[in-house]
């Protein structure tokens, strides 16, 4: 025979429950708080473009910027530079229409998202180049001359 007592969450000893099948006010309030919230409280409603994950690689001789932002064009992005603030930005609308003869169904829809970031002064403003391919915007942002990494030297000891 088992000497250990199975002991609720409110430290009570005694059984309040005297049909077993039919839970306690307390026990069930417990089951509501003590719950993980259904999918529809946590989920996204934006349906559209959510903020896009970026990586950002330093090399040698330049920063690199990958953007994940697949099921666009091209033509959908606005890249721009000012004060060493690197914006880049899309808007995509989207409207669909179908009349019948007794209903016209009329869909659209809009997105959009801005990334903005600080570019440090080594940045060559007149070589960035940028190039969109298989869902991913790459943009190579090159260092000036004197601030790329040069290989070390040994220094002979006289």
């Amino acid at each position: 025979m088992s000497n250990l007592v199975t002991v609720p969450k409110n430290g009570s000893l005694t059984n309040t429950n005297s049909n077993g099948n039919f839970p306690t006010w307390s026990s069930w309030l417990d089951d509501i708080f003590n719950r993980d919230l259904p999918s529809v409280f946590t989920s996204n409603f934006n349906t559209g473009i959510t903020l896009p994950k970026v990586n950002i690689k330093e090399t040698a001789d330049s920063y690199i910027v990958e953007m994940a932002v697949p099921g666009l064009k091209k033509s959908d992005f606005h890249i721009d530079l000012e004060n060493q603030i690197l914006s880049i930005s899309t808007e995509v609308k989207e409207e669909n229409e179908k009349k019948e003869e007794n209903y016209t169904r009329r869909e659209f829809g809009y997105s959009s998202f801005k990334r903005t970031f600080s570019l440090p002064e080594t940045v060559d403003e007149d070589k960035i180049k940028a190039r969109y391919n298989e869902g991913i915007l790459n943009i190579h942002l090159p260092k000036k001359e004197e601030a790329k990494q040069k290989p070390a030297k040994t220094i002979t000891i006289s």
